[in-house]
């Protein structure tokens, strides 16, 4: 049997099934740029963790214009 502390759970894709695109390359309901959604289940863990902590960031600087 697997050790549960080993094993994780994989970085979900952030998309909520709007996938509309803003005249900024980011999709209005997850963040994402049109590149990081193509590219998502070729990223790696630690990258998805990355595109996925930046995605508030984006959205509070989208607001904040």
């Amino acid at each position: 049997m697997a050790d549960a502390a080993r094993i994780s759970d994989p970085v979900q894709s952030p998309c909520i099934g709007v996938c509309t695109l803003g005249p900024n390359d980011l999709c209005i309901g997850c963040m994402r740029t049109s590149r990081e959604i193509g590219d998502w289940l070729g990223y790696s863990e630690a990258e998805r963790k990355r595109i996925t902590a930046e995605l508030p960031g984006r959205l509070e600087a989208l607001f904040s214009m």
